[in-house]
Parts: structure tokens; C-alpha cells; sequence
């Protein structure tokens, strides 16, 4: 982690240095790319009922640009990444036991080309993700975890870029990740995601703003397979800024969740979250 950082460091200094043209800027307000509707690794604070289930996620994750570049037609932005999400258990008296949570930290690069009508670039990431059972998976009556999942180290580093295409408010994208270091190692290096979103600006209401979104990914559990999520609803706020969502989503394939890596799970969520 540390020679990555420092090799951001050398082409941050490298750009500032090289463009004296350009206009350069510390901690910008907003972000140079906005996260993927649909794709999970996103920065939200919020809470996703499991309908149907008796779970819930609890996302608590921010995605900052530190340092700001505008060329001419361009913009450069470096930033840095900070997520949890967690698996509760929803029981009687209000009470959700934390079955499950998950760390990533990251520093991230973004570039993107403006035009009048369109826009390409790309999201570049290096993060660590690491995974825990925690104590409301353990049964304290019966002295055992629940669901014969015991703790087990889910660790990975990895790479992802994520080139993408807009027109408008219609962004199509794809993206690979590289993992140079996982655990378990049934995991593959190797993951492969394409997607889009669509924020529908002309709807009558300038309160919200519907939107779309749907991504695949293709990942190796032992063997290869596919994990599809939809996700759709209401963006309260600008739709290309900060805000408020509700949405309903439906992801079908392996779990979110480290600890629960290898199974294939099946689900609707209706989420409530702020976008930082």
C-alpha cells in the first residue's frame, strides 16, 4: 500500500509540475466522477432492507477527490476511499445483532473528457477490503456460530479501472479487477463487470429525479459465475451531486459479504441512503 501511495504521490507531483497551464485545486467540492448506480463497491450511508428476509445492510462509506486538476477540456482528480458495510439481523424489541461487516479503504484517480453533449474517461482504484463474523452470528445458548459459518480470514487487495461513455445523463461503462493478493484462495484474481445508469432529467418534478441502473460482474468462486444487480428509484437533489435516494434494487448471485463469499444468494432491498 505504501509504494502505491507513494507512486500516486511522484505523478501527482509529475502532472502539477509538467501542466503550469492548468488549474489546479485541493479538496473540490463534488466529485470529477460520479459513483455507478448499480456497481456495489460505491460509497452510500445508508440502510437496504432485505424484503422478505430478516436482514438488513447497513452501508456506511464516503468517496472524497483531495486534489483537482482542470485542463482545458479535461479534469484529473485524485481522492481516497473509506467504506464499511454490514450485515444486521432484525429481531424483536428493535434489536439488530451485527452478524457480518466489511472494511475497504483505497485511494483513487479519475480522468474525464468533456464535450458539449458527451463525456469519457475512467476511474482508476487500489484497495483493501478485509472481512469479520461478528458477535451476533455467534449463539451464545448453544455455544456455536450460527449457520455453521465460523470465522474464517477474507483478505484481498486488488486493482480495478473503470472506463466509461456518456451521453447526457445515460452513462454506459465496463470494469476489471485485479486482486494480487486474496484469501481464501478459491477466490479468482480476476473480476469483470460491465453496467450503465440513467437519470431521467426530464421529469416534470425538480424535487427528484428517477433513476436506472443495472451491472454484471463475472468473478471465479471455484468456478466462474455471474452476479446481476438492478437498482432503481428516486434522487432527491441534483442528480449528478450530493443527495438523498430511495431506491429498490434486486441482486442475484454470490453474497456482498466476505465472511459468505461462496454463497449464492437471492434478494430485493429497499434502501434508504445519503450520498456524501
Amino acid at each position: 500500500m505504501r509504494k502505491i501511495s507513494l507512486l500516486m504521490i511522484s505523478i501527482l507531483i509529475l502532472l502539477t509540475n509538467s501542466y503550469s497551464q492548468s488549474k489546479k485545486e485541493w479538496f473540490p467540492s463534488g466529485l470529477n466522477v460520479q459513483p455507478f448506480a448499480a456497481n456495489f463497491l460505491e460509497p452510500r450511508a445508508g440502510f437496504f432492507y432485505l424484503l422478505g428476509e430478516k436482514n438488513i445492510r447497513l452501508d456506511i462509506g464516503t468517496t472524497s477527490d483531495i486534489y483537482k486538476i482542470n485542463y482545458e477540456r479535461s479534469i484529473l482528480t485524485f481522492g481516497a476511499d473509506l467504506f464499511t458495510y454490514t450485515r444486521l439481523r432484525s429481531e424483536n424489541s428493535f434489536k439488530f445483532p451485527v452478524e457480518a461487516i466489511d472494511y475497504l479503504f483505497g485511494i483513487n484517480a479519475a480522468y474525464k473528457i468533456k464535450n458539449r453533449k458527451t463525456a469519457y474517461g475512467f476511474r482508476f482504484r487500489f484497495a483493501h477490503i478485509s472481512a469479520h463474523l461478528v458477535d451476533g452470528s455467534y449463539d451464545q445458548a448453544n455455544t456455536s456460530w450460527r449457520n455453521g459459518r465460523n470465522p474464517l480470514v477474507y483478505s484481498r487487495e486488488f486493482f480495478e479501472i473503470f472506463p466509461f461513455y456518456s451521453i447526457g445523463s445515460l452513462r454506459a461503462y465496463g470494469g476489471i479487477t485485479y486482486m494480487f493478493h486474496v484469501v481464501p484462495k478459491e477466490i479468482g484474481k480476476g473480476i469483470y463487470q460491465v453496467g450503465f445508469d440513467y437519470y431521467y432529467r426530464n421529469f416534470p418534478s425538480k424535487i427528484f429525479t428517477p433513476y436506472i441502473g443495472y451491472d454484471f460482474k463475472l468473478q471465479k468462486v471455484g468456478k466462474y459465475s455471474g452476479t446481476n444487480s438492478i437498482t432503481g428509484g428516486l434522487k432527491f437533489g441534483k442528480w449528478n451531486k450530493k443527495g438523498f435516494t430511495v431506491s429498490f434494487s434486486y441482486i442475484s448471485g454470490k453474497s456482498v459479504q466476505g465472511e459468505y463469499f461462496d454463497l449464492n444468494e437471492s434478494y430485493t432491498t429497499l434502501g434508504f441512503s445519503v450520498e456524501l
